[in-house]
Parts: C-alpha cells; structure tokens; sequence
C-alpha cells in the first residue's frame, strides 16, 4: 500500500527557520529536508507549525510543490519557549482539524517531532484514527541529568517527562536517532522495545559534499588566518561554547605563535542586544582577552554553511548534550574535520582519530590540544577530511526516507489490522 498523504507536526519550531536562531537547529533541518525528499517522491506533504511571526502566510509551499508548510495559531504570533506553548495545545489542535476538515484532506501517516508534537499527534489519531510514529530529537529526562550539573542552566520542569512518558506509550511507533537514544527510551521511559527503530539524521548530498578549502574561504571573506575553527549551533549553554573560548586562551598562553594563525567563526544567535547568551559569550572572549580571535556572524541561511565548513581547519562541537549532532554530519559531508565531545549521538557519528577527535565534555584542554594538533599537521586535516566526506556517505536523505519509509507501512498496515479485528470482534 503506498503513502500517498503525510502529515508532519512540528508545533514549536517551524522548517523555514535560519538555523542557529531561537530554537532553530536540527530539528528544523531534519523536518524540511524529509519533507522535500518525501515530496520528491510524490507524496503530499502538509508540515503543521504555529505561527511565530504576524506576516507568516497560512500556507508556504516554498519547499516545493508537493510540500505545504501551514502555520496555525498558538499562541501570540511571535517566538515563544517550547514549555511555554504547552497551555496553548488545544488551540493548536482545534485549528489543525478544522483546517483538515475544511480542506477536504485525509492522511496516511502522522508524523510528529518533539514532545509538544507528540501530544497533538495523540490527540489527531483518537479524532482521525491515523497511525503517528514520534520522534523526540531531545529527552527531557536527558536534559534534566545535564542540567543539574550546570548552574547556569536549571532543569526542565517536570510536566515535559510526564509528557513524554505518555507519548512513548501513545505513539504506534518511536524512531531514535542512535543506539544510545534507544537505550534511554527503554530505561527510562519504560518504551516498549517492539515499536523502536533506530534511524539516524540525513544530510543533502546536493548542498552538502567537499569543496576547494581557499576558494571556500574567500568566499566568506575568510582569507587572513591560516586555520579556521567554525562553530554551527544555537548559542544556550548546553553548546559549551565557553569552552572553546577557553580553549582559546589555553592556546594564547602556550602558543601565541598559533593564536595569532587562526580564527573562530560563530554561527548562530541574533546579532542584537537582546541575545543575552551572546552578550555573554562577547564578554568572556574579552575576560580572555580573545575578541581578536572571534567573529560572531550570527545566525545563517542553510544554504550558507557549505562553504562555512569547507573553509574550516575544523568544525567544533563542544556541546554538553546531542541526541544525534547534524551540524557534525553535514561539516563532514563538507570535508571538515569534527571535533566533538564524546556524548550523545556525537559519540557514534565522529570516529576518534579517523574523522576528527572526541574529547571530554567542559575540558578545554583537551579540545585545545587536538586544534593544535590539526593545526600543526596539515596532512592529518587533509586525511581526516577525507575520512570524513567517505563515513558520511551513508546518511544521504534518501537512505533515510527508504528506512522510514518502511516503518510507516508497517505502522499502518498495523492500524488497518486492528481496526478489522475489532471490526470481526466486536
């Protein structure tokens, strides 16, 4: 039975969103780019957000023909937390099945991202009777056991774990990231083995492949230092980039000769006074008297980071949490060498000493040493390159959408089953 219709919800975190700003990273990335690989195959594609700006039109279809993107209200139409949007589920939904209704639409599959998703998905299969298979991106849970060891960033409240504990049981089926998001979903949420796939983030093979490194950095206007470091991400401090900051001064201290070579690039954040994470960040490189060495570039178009990272020595990824890391997978798809703390999904996706190092989280000496290393062997940048464009070949969204795509029929010829016995046996 072929999917002819898919609706993807993605309530907080709208696909046309720069990466790197408020709440837009990988998840917006993962729910664009299935969605125009879905489409490419001919099947309707509808994604569902919430407004998050008064001149959105209700319907995009800028990603192409068969993929709309509709924003609902949620809300007041500007950017809000993610537990924040929570009081304003119901609105969503209501509006969500009135606009289906009136549209004269029926779909095969739901599929929702994140917990705030996973709830209106739930609420969409008791009024519709679809099947929806949940991907979570993040772990509250996870979140929470990071958290509390950092006093700069508190704990998720309780209700986003009570939630998603409801939606691993609700959902027919839940897709992790990596083994070790599988894990988790076991142990911590109780899930129920038989309705977990592990299938990893993609990447575009026609945006993201290896390019010349010098005209790469010319192109970003990048060519006064010999080494180049870029940072992709949203700036919050589960990123850790104070860690490349101090990284930086340990470099400064021991080796003024290679400060001076290099530069770190930041991708991400607003470039205003009202960012205060940024403000905080700029004021650190000058505690470290580091400014020189840093240039903050904001948040960027997806399209733009191909040549941020083909124009770098190395990518960094310093991070406290990643449920899976596609900065790092779309920076070696590029040819750029990652290194990234030995956590989460980083752990499986970067291989120690072949693709870049993994390194201890919040241990700047550590991550100094290695961008020293691949400072100083320029051979070993250029095998590790290579390593990295070949390990990332495997994750071509097409690869992806084929895994996925079985599991959606599974999950609906499940449904189709179900309903029929209960029809048999009343």
């Amino acid at each position: 039975m072929p999917i002819k219709s898919l609706a993807i919800i993605c309530v907080h975190a709208s696909p046309l969103a720069r990466l790197g700003g408020d709440k837009a990273g990988g998840m917006n990335v993962y729910v664009r780019e299935l969605a125009q690989e879905f489409g490419s195959r001919g099947i309707q594609v509808d994604i569902f957000t919430r407004y998050t700006h008064p001149d959105t039109p209700q319907i995009d279809m800028s990603l192409g023909n068969q993929v709309r993107v509709i924003s609902l209200e949620a809300g007041p139409r500007a950017p809000m937390q993610p537990n924040d949007v929570i009081g304003h589920l119901q609105q969503f939904t209501r509006q969500l099945i009135d606009f289906v209704a009136n549209q004269g639409m029926r779909y095969d599959l739901i599929h929702s991202h994140y917990w705030l998703s996973g709830v209106v998905a739930h609420q969409l299969r008791e009024n519709w009777g679809t099947p929806f298979v949940q991907m979570f991106h993040t772990l509250g849970q996870m979140k929470n056991r990071i958290t509390n060891s950092l006093p700069v960033t508190p704990s998720l409240p309780d209700i986003r774990v009570t939630y998603e504990t409801k939606v691993v049981e609700w959902a027919d089926a839940l897709i992790a990231a990596t083994r070790a998001e599988y894990t988790q979903l076991l142990w911590l949420y109780r899930a129920d083995r038989r309705k977990i796939e592990i299938i990893p983030p993609g990447y575009n093979p026609d945006l993201f492949y290896p390019t010349d490194m010098e005209s790469a950095r010319r192109s970003i206007g990048a060519t006064k230092t010999r080494h180049i470091f870029v940072f992709v991400g949203r700036l919050e401090p589960l990123k850790a980039i104070d860690s490349i900051l101090e990284a930086l001064s340990l470099i400064a201290q021991s080796r003024q000769d290679l400060l001076l070579s290099m530069e770190l690039i930041v991708v991400g954040g607003n470039l205003d006074d009202h960012d205060p994470e940024l403000n905080r960040l700029k004021a650190l490189t000058t505690q470290l008297q580091v400014e020189e060495q840093v240039r903050f570039i904001g948040s960027q178009e997806h399209s733009r980071l191909r040549e941020l990272y083909a124009a770098a020595t190395a990518v960094l990824m310093p991070s406290d949490y990643e449920s899976f890391g596609m900065v790092a997978l779309e920076a070696m798809a590029s040819g750029a060498p990652v290194i990234a703390s030995e956590v989460g999904g980083l752990a499986y996706l970067v291989k120690d000493e072949e693709t870049g190092f993994l390194v201890p989280s919040r241990e700047p000496a550590e991550l100094a040493a290695h961008m020293v290393d691949i400072m100083e062997n320029p051979d070993l940048q250029r095998r590790m390159s290579k390593a990295a464009v070949q390990a990332a070949a495997q994750y071509s969204w097409g690869n992806i959408a084929d895994q996925l795509e079985v599991v959606f029929q599974q999950a609906i010829m499940k449904t189709i089953t179900n309903r029929r016995m209960s029809s048999e046996y009343p």
